[in-house]
């Protein structure tokens, strides 16, 4: 088999993605200060147009980390919580036991309603556990759990009777702009997003979205962190300035990003990512995959395989990387057990073509290495 270099694979893992040419050549832009007024000015335009792309200009206000998606959420999470309340933690995969971890690291009173990996919640027992626990005034939980390719039902959540006057902070990380999210219509407090993964762009930025009413009463809470304090990125990027060095370059290539999902528009993208994800599983059906979860939760842009009998995922992964695809493991219990394939990112349908027929050849000469 050829060998690829794999800085020119098609990466069909859940971030980072493919990006377009522009999107990286953006980082050759070259060399500057960010105390200078050009990044002041990149750095309005971009919050600008994050906001633009989800209609989002009259009700909410953005607020970017130089970070992960992971930094982010725990800035979203310590920055948004009530030291006087308490958190629901909603989990049924590795990215809501983050969220759980983060409350309990940062010592917020919390509750974990937690379902096996895979498993969808049930409405009836959140409804429960919000009605008997008054203490509970805030609810974090996951969109797109990506360590199972399951998509939760946050507009069903959100309409729970028992759900009003709770603040909902949303991990968006996998799923802003890859998913179709209704902030009105799912009474989204508190968003958090990464520029790496459906909006195209390169990691290093990551953001919070946060409803303005909602800082409101955020400012007024304790600080609780120095670098992760979302209300000293707001004062700050409020008139174009940044408490800390941000990763400049990185916000060039999310700028050229962002004028493209703007012109694709995030229905567009959406649609476009539910195509592939589409063709994909029609293939995936015709080899015989087993999905790991049932069909009817997929998200929009990853599913999660059961690994055939006889075949390791390493012999899997390197057959198909030699191809110059990058697939994904399993995540904790699930590592030895399921592959993932996202379909997120600058791909073309023929890439995935392509990549149908490779996968089909690798599993023709299936075969255990130990």
């Amino acid at each position: 088999m050829k060998r690829v270099s794999p800085f020119t694979c098609f990466l069909l893992n859940p971030g980072p993605v493919n990006t377009s040419l522009q999107v990286r050549k953006a980082l050759l832009r070259g060399d500057l200060c960010h105390r200078e007024k050009e990044f002041s000015d990149l750095l309005l335009k971009v919050r600008k147009n994050l906001l633009k792309s989800f209609g989002l200009e009259k009700d909410y206000l953005a607020v970017f980390i130089t970070g992960s998606g992971t930094a982010a959420l725990e800035a979203a999470m310590i920055s948004s919580l009530n030291p006087q309340g308490k958190v629901l933690v909603l989990s049924n995969g590795v990215y809501g036991d983050r969220m759980a971890r983060i409350a309990e690291i940062y010592q917020f009173p919390n509750r974990v309603l937690r379902v096996p990996l895979g498993e969808p919640f049930s409405l009836e027992e959140i409804e429960k556990v919000l009605a008997e626990d008054h203490k509970i005034d805030a609810v974090a939980m996951v969109h797109h759990e990506t360590s199972t390719g399951m998509l939760n039902p946050i507009e069903k959540i959100s309409r729970l009777k028992s759900m009003k006057g709770k603040r909902l902070i949303l991990d968006a990380i996998s799923s802003l702009g890859g998913e179709a999210l209704h902030f009105k219509k799912s009474s989204i407090h508190v968003c958090v997003g990464t520029a790496n993964k459906c909006l195209q762009g390169l990691p290093g930025v990551s953001f919070v979205l946060v409803r303005k009413d909602a800082f409101e009463e955020i400012k007024n809470f304790p600080p609780r962190t120095l670098y992760l304090d979302l209300r000293t990125y707001w004062k700050e990027q409020e008139k174009g300035g940044v408490p800390f060095t941000p990763s400049v370059q990185t916000f060039y290539a999310l700028d050229v990003a962002l004028e493209e999902l703007l012109r694709e528009h995030v229905r567009g993208r959406v649609q476009r990512y539910g195509l592939y994800a589409q063709r994909l599983r029609q293939g995936f059906k015709k080899m015989g995959l087993e999905y790991f979860i049932d069909s009817s939760f997929h998200s929009n842009t990853l599913t999660a395989l059961k690994l055939p009998q006889g075949l390791t995922y390493d012999f899997l992964h390197d057959a198909l990387k030699e191809e110059g695809f990058v697939i994904y493991a399993g995540q904790g219990s699930l590592q030895k057990k399921i592959f993932r394939v996202a379909n997120m990112g600058n791909l073309k349908m023929k890439d995935l073509e392509r990549f149908l027929k490779c996968l089909t050849n690798v599993l023709k000469k299936r075969e255990t290495k130990k």
